[in-house]
Order: C-alpha cells, then sequence, then structure tokens
C-alpha cells in the first residue's frame, strides 16, 4: 500500500473503516484478493499477495489479525538487496512480532480484532497504539500532513458522516480523486518536482504507464455480539487507471479459523 485511510471507533456503525490504494509498477507481479498461506502449516491469509517476493501489502488472518504496509520514501537509505517489506505484514498476520531486520524504510500498521489493540511503527519508530478516531498514512509518517494525507483524512471523516448505505460508494469515490497538489503544498522528498508532482494525488496514473495505482481497497467492520461481520472489497485497476474487476467477500462471525468464506 501507499496510502492508507483507518478509522477506529469513528462510525456509529462501522467500527472499522479502512480505505487504501497500493500504488506500484505495474511489470511487478501479483495476485489479487484470495485466500493464501505461506506455508501449508501457516495460517491462512485474506488479502492480495506479491508474487515477486511473497508477502502481502495489506491482508487479514483467520484469528483477527489485520497488516498493512506502506514504504517510506528515502531514497538514501534504500537498499536493492533488502529484504521484502511484505514478510513483515505476514509474520504479523501469523502471530509474529515483526522485527526490521533490514528493510528498507517503512511503516506498518497492524490491528487485532479480538483485543482491539491497533499500533503503528516504522523502521525508526517502535510500535505506538492507535487512537480512536481518523488516520492517514502515505510514504512518511504517520498522519504526515503531505496534501494527499490531509485529502484523504478530510474526505474520509466527511464520507462517514453520510448514510451507512451509501458508505462504501463514497469510499472508492475518495479512492478515485486524481487532483494533482498545488507546488507550494508538495514534500521535497529528492525525487525532484516533476516526480513529486505525479505522486501527488489519491490515485495515481503516469504518462508512461509503467507505475500507477493498482489496486483499491475497501474494509467496512461491524462488532456484533457474535463477532465481527467485515465486508472485503477489492478493485484491480489498469495502467490507465481503469477498473478492470471487482472481487468481494463477506466474513461473518469473524474470527473464524478454520472458516474461508468464498471471495466472488
Amino acid at each position: 500500500m501507499c496510502l492508507i485511510g483507518l478509522a477506529i471507533g469513528a462510525h456509529p456503525r462501522f467500527s472499522l473503516v479502512i480505505a487504501a490504494n497500493r500504488d506500484e509498477f505495474f511489470e511487478r507481479p501479483a495476485a489479487p484478493l484470495d485466500w493464501w498461506r505461506s506455508a501449508p502449516d501457516a495460517p491462512w491469509l485474506l488479502g492480495g499477495r506479491d508474487l515477486s517476493a511473497g508477502g502481502t501489502w495489506m491482508a487479514l488472518s483467520e484469528q483477527g489479525r489485520v497488516g498493512m504496509l506502506t514504504n517510506v520514501r528515502d531514497l538514501p537509505r534504500h537498499r536493492a538487496d533488502a529484504p521484502s517489506r511484505g514478510e513483515l505484514v505476514t509474520a504479523w498476520l501469523q502471530g509474529i512480532e515483526p522485527t526490521a531486520r533490514g528493510h528498507n524504510p517503512f511503516n506498518l500498521i497492524g490491528g487485532d480484532l479480538q483485543s482491539g489493540r491497533w499500533w503503528w511503527r516504522s523502521d525508526r519508530q517502535p510500535a505506538t497504539p492507535l487512537t480512536a478516531g481518523v488516520h492517514a498514512l502515505s510514504n512518511a509518517a504517520l498522519n504526515e500532513p503531505w496534501p494527499k494525507v490531509r485529502r484523504l483524512s478530510a474526505a474520509l471523516a466527511q464520507a462517514l458522516r453520510g448514510d451507512d448505505a451509501g458508505l462504501e460508494a463514497r469510499l472508492f469515490s475518495l479512492l478515485d480523486d486524481r487532483h494533482v497538489a498545488d507546488d507550494a503544498d508538495l514534500p521535497d522528498t529528492g525525487i525532484g518536482l516533476a516526480r513529486e508532482r505525479l505522486l501527488s494525488p489519491i490515485f495515481i496514473t503516469t504518462p508512461d504507464g509503467r507505475y500507477g495505482t493498482r489496486c483499491s481497497t475497501v474494509v467496512l467492520g461491524e462488532r456484533r455480539n457474535d463477532g465481527w461481520q467485515l465486508d472485503v472489497i477489492e478493485r484491480t485497476h489498469d495502467a490507465s487507471g481503469r477498473t478492470t474487476h471487482e472481487r468481494r467477500v463477506t466474513l461473518q462471525r469473524w474470527p473464524q479459523p478454520g472458516h474461508r468464506p468464498p471471495v466472488t
């Protein structure tokens, strides 16, 4: 993921709301939302999968954990031979407290639906508890006021104030925001002004079609007496920014180890 909007306990019905975009090179192979596991004896995970390195940018476990990752844009600290950051998400989902060991700069958000524990950490920042409210994360620290982060945070807060029936549509609409930030508002992360502009929208497309927003994911979670009901929806986009596929699944009385509803 390169942009995550997260609302914890900020809606009267949906105690968990996630709206996130994954930005990546289109040549990097990936599998869409589905059930998978990293080894025959590992827990089943629900999410997309990086077929290049085997990890994930966002997924849920059958034990009720949630993990999400963004890269941190810090070119001087980037190493071509570093291990995949996606394995940090997988570790958390499999019940292991993730430890950074030579990974390139990252942000990691973890949640446990059973305990209600939510936290954020980076390669330089130890795990910090997340409080109730609206949070946004891109390629810098949590809630760093980049234009897209401010825009997403405000749009997510506004979306939560509408009717329940239209919330999913509003969340996908805000994830499709292609507004380019004003030059004066752009961060300087060492990639040059032209590229800062290209990467400033919530939804990214690039002229050469090599890089952009590959998928958008919405999660609506309602806590009930018998557990969580989670609706997970993923839309896949092509290099021109057009939505090509949608996959969704509803998890009821979650978590339910051993129960894997079909993704359609």
